[in-house]
């Protein structure tokens, strides 16, 4: 036993002694560490300043740093409520209306001066860049407004909007004429007749409909909107509700699945009459008869409905193929006392009050006495050339696009307009063919796109040699530029006038009459 005692303290003492030397070998180690680690932050402290070095850099370099810290300021202050600048970069010519095909934003449009109270973030395009100052408002009239981008004067003061336009408009044509005052509204809200919502889902799967916001195609919920007709987004909320009980699934653009893709509603200002179409991926609409009954109980006011068929991946919201549900299938609406019909890809300018006053002043610029032969190029559905008929002998309207001749012969015939003939032609083909056989026309109407007209276009009109010409501009950067083309050639601005089709957005109508020197 003794023996054994000895045997385990000896191991004992042996298993202590090896412990203790474990101990020492790991504080030795952690000196050896601490003090590589202080002969570093020597190392470290021996290096330059990086201050130092800084300051020996270009001057290029310091700017930069001068504008972060510039930025960073200016941030702050926006915080704070105070007037900060605003850097903006005109839009991209590729820039779209993602409500209508004409007018809520300027292909070259440059962005208004100073607007008060107007609520947004420095947004960063393509050319060139202005400065400008404005004051951020914490909360703007419309909740999506920072979102959506179509709005961009909402929380500007109306009559501060139209001076802003006008003066826009004199500096582009201050070379021609002196441009006459804005023509405004007196109502400025709830104009839009034609609403268009797109269709789509949250995470949850639940249905959402609204607009794209600017530049994508992502979906901002919209409930209702400042601009547009009070009925119509109503349905379309009503259409929103219904879909769930219904089971029908909206359209997913990541994998092609659901049925609803687009609502686009389209009112009668005048004659109260409401179209519905809705836009499908199939023409089979689930419980259809139910559906209609149910949209009807709750909107007695609609009078037609429609299913468009799109079934491809594009970015086009009507489809080739449609049906009418319920009703005729079109509406028709009254202005400057003649009817016309509306059907769902008929071109239909989107504020009617406002037209009327449009076409009535440009019907007044072309000083028609009775006799005249009018050539209206692009002239759609007829709106213009009909409205202009009781106060011309002769009536031509031009028009490339094969469905919107056919709804101007019917338009015509509705208003028993028998002094107007329709022709579908390329404008600029149509007035040389006019030319080489020697006919001649007193009056032009052009009515061009945004982008204006052609070269081949002005040199077809020179050649028939009109008396007067009445341009329609969409795009007042557009009409300066056709205007120097225009006037190299034998003819001089007699009037310019302004006219207030979209407020609250940066985009101007204007009418100018043109007569040869």
């Amino acid at each position: 036993m003794a023996s054994k005692k000895r045997d385990f303290e000896k191991y004992f003492v042996g298993k202590n002694e090896n412990k203790v030397e474990a101990i020492n070998k790991e504080k030795t180690a952690r000196k050896k560490n601490a003090e590589s680690k202080s002969d570093k932050s020597k190392a470290y402290a021996g290096k330059p300043d990086k201050s130092k070095a800084y300051a020996g850099k270009s001057d290029k370099v310091k700017a930069y740093a001068d504008k972060q810290s510039e930025e960073k300021n200016r941030n702050n202050k926006a915080k704070s409520g105070k007037k900060v600048p605003y850097e903006y970069i005109k839009d991209s010519e590729k820039k779209f209306d993602k409500r209508d095909n004409k007018s809520i934003f300027n292909n070259d449009d440059r962005d208004f001066k100073k607007g008060k109270e107007f609520s947004s973030k420095p947004r960063r395009n393509s050319d060139n860049a202005e400065t400008e100052e404005i004051t951020q408002k914490e909360k703007s009239r419309c909740p999506v407004s920072r979102k959506c981008g179509a709005c961009q004067m909402i929380d500007v003061e109306y009559n501060k909007q139209l001076k802003i336009k006008h003066d826009r408009v004199q500096e582009l044509l201050k070379d021609y004429c002196t441009v006459e005052s804005f023509i405004g509204m007196e109502e400025p809200e709830n104009y839009r007749c034609k609403v268009h919502a797109v269709f789509t889902h949250d995470k949850k799967g639940n249905p959402v409909s609204g607009i794209y916001k600017e530049g994508t195609h992502d979906v901002v919920p919209v409930k209702e909107c400042l601009l547009e007709n009070k009925k119509a987004d109503a349905i379309i909320a009503t259409i929103r509700g219904m879909l769930k009980s219904f089971k029908i699934k909206t359209f997913d653009e990541d994998n092609g699945f659901g049925l609803l893709r687009h609502v686009l509603i389209r009112v009668g200002h005048n004659s109260g009459e409401i179209m519905v179409v809705l836009v499908l991926t199939s023409p089979i609409l689930p419980s259809k008869n139910n559906f209609v009954k149910a949209l009807r109980d709750k909107h007695p006011e609609i009078t037609t409905i429609v299913v468009n068929v799109n079934d491809k991946q594009t970015s086009m919201i009507l489809g080739d193929k449609e049906k009418a549900i319920y009703g005729p299938g079109y509406i028709t609406d009254t202005m400057c006392g003649m009817k016309f019909k509306i059907s769902p890809k008929s071109f239909y300018q989107v504020n009617p009050v406002q037209t009327e006053i449009l076409y009535s002043k440009a019907i007044e610029l072309a000083g028609l006495s009775g006799k005249e032969k009018v050539l209206d190029c692009y002239c759609g559905v007829g709106t213009i050339g009909i409205i202009a008929s009781p106060f011309a002998g002769e009536v031509i309207g031009v028009e490339l696009n094969q469905d919107a001749v056919k709804d101007a012969i019917i338009n015509a015939r509705m208003n028993e307009a028998k002094n107007i003939t329709f022709y579908q032609n390329d404008a600029s083909k149509f007035m040389l063919q006019m030319a080489d056989a020697g006919e001649k026309v007193d009056v032009v109407f052009m009515d061009p796109p945004r982008s204006g007209s052609t070269p081949v276009f002005f040199q077809a009109m020179f050649r028939l040699s009109p008396r007067r010409v009445v341009y329609i501009s969409c795009s007042p950067d557009s009409l300066a530029n056709d205007l120097k083309l225009i006037t190299t050639h034998g003819y001089k601005v007699d009037r310019a006038i302004p006219v207030d089709m979209f407020p609250f957005t940066r985009s101007v109508e204007t009418i100018v009459s043109l007569s040869k020197c």
